[in-house]
This record gives structure tokens, sequence and C-alpha cells, in this order.
């Protein structure tokens, strides 16, 4: 059986910094902890509690002079007062491209856009975004959510970084026909686009694809719905959900990951696959 790596996969820039400077400050400072889960995997979450990065929901848990990082997704501007307040440390951790669409979404509403964010409603991220909107944009994740916005003068649009790129357009298509001023910033990442097109590519060449990483990432989650449309897929987190019976009659095996998965999880998959 052949086992394959999907030509980009795994950690991106933003993930890889967030871990840094959330390491970095574990090792020079007191009491340090991410607000949520710094990324979207629960084992890299879990070795970071080992290393003394521990996380909280809130900062009120802590106390003034602890530091506490903000996660990749990032936060509204609320969290920064609060934080201030409290007389904590912050170490922002926020993704460049989560932070350009944040900066993204104020500018517009400023400018006097009507905001859309298209992204899913529940995402960490689009929270974040919507609330640097002075929750005040509408999110969209849909063509049948954009069918029912109502036509406005002045339309600004910006997206998850993670989102489908494919759906955006989509998306943006059934916009275009809302307002007669349209600003559209597509501020889906590029690393976003590297792995779905890889993933793809790779998908249409063998029997079978696993797909990598957080059963709570959103673009790992995406990830797997988009290999699904071209073979047999399954999303794990770990190694040891492998199945034997999945290998049955397969030639060969596809292997891709989420941008939040770290790599010794990949090398775990992919030298069990190359076992059987």
């Amino acid at each position: 059986m052949k086992v394959m790596l999907a030509e980009c996969l795994g950690f991106c820039y933003g993930v890889k910094r967030a871990i840094e400077l959330a390491r970095d400050n574990a090792r020079s400072n007191g009491r340090s902890a991410t607000l949520g889960p710094i990324i979207h995997n629960p084992q890299m979450v879990s070795r970071l509690e080992s290393e003394g990065v521990g996380t909280v929901d809130s900062p009120a848990e802590m106390k003034q002079g602890d530091t506490i990082v903000i996660r990749s997704h990032g936060v509204g501007p609320e969290v920064y007062e609060e934080a201030e307040r409290l007389g904590l440390q912050v170490v922002d951790a926020t993704c460049p491209h989560v932070k350009q669409a944040q900066m993204a979404a104020r500018r517009l509403m400023s400018e006097g856009y009507s905001v859309v964010i298209i992204g899913e409603k529940e995402h960490p991220e689009v929270k974040s975004i919507f609330e640097w909107s002075g929750s005040k944009a509408i999110v969209i994740d849909s063509v049948e959510e954009a069918e029912e916005l109502m036509p406005c003068a002045h339309l600004g649009i910006v997206s998850q970084t993670t989102f489908s790129g494919e759906k955006f357009n989509r998306i943006v298509g059934i916009l275009l026909g809302k307002s007669n001023d349209i600003h559209i910033l597509r501020t889906i990442c590029t690393a976003t686009d590297q792995r779905q097109t890889a993933a793809i590519r790779l998908a249409g060449d063998v029997d079978l694809m696993l797909v990598i990483g957080g059963k709570n990432s959103a673009n790992t989650a995406r990830l797997a719905q988009l290999c699904a449309e071209k073979c047999s897929t399954y999303h794990i987190e770990t190694a040891s959900e492998l199945r034997p019976e999945w290998f049955d009659g397969i030639e060969n095996v596809g292997i891709t990951a989420g941008a939040s998965t770290p790599d010794w999880v990949i090398k775990e998959v992919y030298e069990k696959c190359k076992k059987k």
C-alpha cells in the first residue's frame, strides 16, 4: 500500500507564531494562561499545559500581574480593556491574518458600510471579527442566507480566514446584487487556500484520505468535507483512531492535516499507515 502526504499540510505561520509566543512567555514569566485553547488541537493544548501554559475561560480568573495570552483566533476589543483594567500582562498571539480581518471590519464599519462577515457564526475567530465591527456586522455562511439579505446602499464584505474559497466566491456572487457600492476584502489566508488545493488534488489520486486534526477545528473539518467529495475520507485526531478495516482493498492512501495539527501527530499517523 502506498502512503502519500499532501504537498501542504499541518501548522501554518499563525499557529507556529502563537505556540512560540506562549512557550517563550511560559519560560520567562510567572503564571501564564491562554484565554481559551490557543489553537483547536487538544493534543497541542495538553502539551502546552505540561510546559506551564494553562487555559482560562475569562480574564477574571487571573490575578494582577499574571500574563494572559490571546489565542490565535483573536478576541474583541472589550477583552483587551478588561485585561488592562485587571492589571494583566497581555501577549497577543492573534494570527496576523485574523488581525487583518478584524481591522478590515472595523474600518469598513467606520466608513459607513453595512458589513457582512462570511464565516461560521459560532467560530471564535468570527466572533472576534464581529466584535471589532462594533457588534453590528451580519454573519453569513450560506448562499441561502446571502439571498435573504436586504439590499443596502453601501456593502462591505470580509471573511473568516479559514473559510472555503469556493464557497466564499459563491456567496459573494449573490451579494454582488445587493448593492451598487460594494467593497470586498477576501481575508481568507493563503495557507487555507494552499491546504485546500493540495488536499483536493491528492484526494483525486488516492482511494482513501486521512484528514488529521482536532474535531473542533473548522479548517480541518472543511478539509475532510472537500476530500470526501473525491474519495472515502476519515477525519481523525490521532493514530489511535485508525481502524484495520478502513484499508481493506486500498492501494493508495493520502494524508493531509489541518493548520493546527502538530508535526508529531502527522508523523505517527504516517508511520502507522506505512506498516499496514
